[in-house]
């Protein structure tokens, strides 16, 4: 079979689960598609040094998770400032104490992350995220890499990370309390 051939079959194959792992990582179908595209030139103009050593779609998916990597990284340091005047005041005390305070879901995490409902408002919350804090926030839960790895993909202390990871899971518990729990 040609380069050629064997692309093009890689194409028909395995286009939909690369599609849904972008899509599920991106959440976001346009640039999906973009990167699933990117993902099949990549593996044309480097198809030579496969080596069959795995199965194909293991190796495009490595090269999904390279271009997801790049993806996020080129956006991250594009973003300008997170405003962070929605929690602190002039004086950077806490606007509101409650953030603080344990979190009481009803003990029923494994019923709402079964409810659509829920994972509809989840993601919306999410994705009202500064991109500086979603970048890391589905690089770290989403796509389940290390901390070391997230920080030195987006050039980023360890420490930093947390914080940003910590104010992102502040700011999605106020959406979902506003957005759900409220509405309970």
């Amino acid at each position: 079979m040609t380069k050629n051939e064997t692309l093009k079959s890689w194409i028909e194959q395995y286009s939909k689960p690369l599609l849904k792992r972008a899509v599920y990582v991106l959440s976001d179908r346009i640039e999906a598609e973009d990167i699933v595209q990117e993902v099949f030139i990549a593996a044309f103009s480097s198809y030579d040094s496969f080596e069959g050593k795995s199965k194909p779609l293991t190796w495009l998916n490595t090269i999904l998770n390279n271009k997801v990597a790049d993806f996020y990284r080129k956006k991250y340091k594009s973003e300008p400032e997170i405003r962070l005047d929605h929690f602190f005041d002039e004086t950077g005390s806490w606007k509101n104490n409650d953030v603080l305070n344990d979190w009481d879901a009803s003990n029923k995490e494994t019923e709402l992350l079964d409810n659509d409902d829920f994972n509809k408002t989840l993601e919306d919350c999410l994705e009202d995220l500064p991109s500086r804090w979603k970048i890391p926030m589905k690089m770290y839960y989403l796509q389940e890499k290390k901390a070391p790895e997230v920080s030195q993909e987006l050039n980023i202390s360890t420490t930093n990370l947390w914080k940003i990871l910590q104010r992102s899971r502040m700011q999605l518990r106020e959406c979902l309390d506003f957005n759900w729990f409220a509405k309970s």
